[in-house]
């Protein structure tokens, strides 16, 4: 079900939202929650049905709790998975909210379009090259910090 989301072009979405809820930036968080959850949900399923069975049923046959069992055994070793969803649904959205400054959402987009609708005149290249550029260096920014979390945050025992 997540791939069929993913293959909604984002222009379409938004010309749909915009048709719904108008201009600002209400379309926007729409698109951005839309697009950003997919990835890690599909991730947390991935990581979750990955853990070995084996493992699942000895923590059961100690006496843990279906609950407990998730939470100290299953979400720990699911862990880097799921963190992989949530950088790739970053940098993903970084994109995309580039995009939404179409419709007025906030974000350097809007510098990105503003460039367009002036191309051929003063610095119109120079504002759509500094958005994009300033969109990349936060991307890398976002991925090195998220990186950083999925690192102190995934149990020593299963690091890669």
């Amino acid at each position: 079900m997540t791939a069929v989301g993913l293959t909604i072009p984002s222009y379409a979405l938004l010309g749909v939202l915009v048709g719904i809820v108008g201009l600002g930036v209400l379309p926007s968080v729409i698109m951005l929650t839309f697009f950003g959850v997919f990835p890690i949900l599909r991730n947390v399923v991935v990581g979750l049905t990955g853990v070995d069975k084996g493992l699942v049923e000895s923590a059961r046959g100690m006496g843990m709790s279906r609950l407990t069992t998730l939470v100290r055994l299953e979400l720990p070793l699911a862990w880097p998975v799921i963190m992989t969803g949530v950088r790739v649904s970053a940098q993903m959205l970084m994109g995309i909210a580039a995009i939404v400054a179409f419709a007025l959402g906030p974000g350097l987009g809007g510098y990105i379009f503003s460039g367009i609708s002036r191309m051929g005149g003063a610095n119109a290249t120079n504002s759509i090259v500094a958005a994009t550029i300033g969109i990349l260096i936060l991307a890398v920014i976002l991925d090195t910090v998220l990186n950083v979390i999925a690192r102190l945050t995934t149990p020593r025992g299963i690091r890669a």
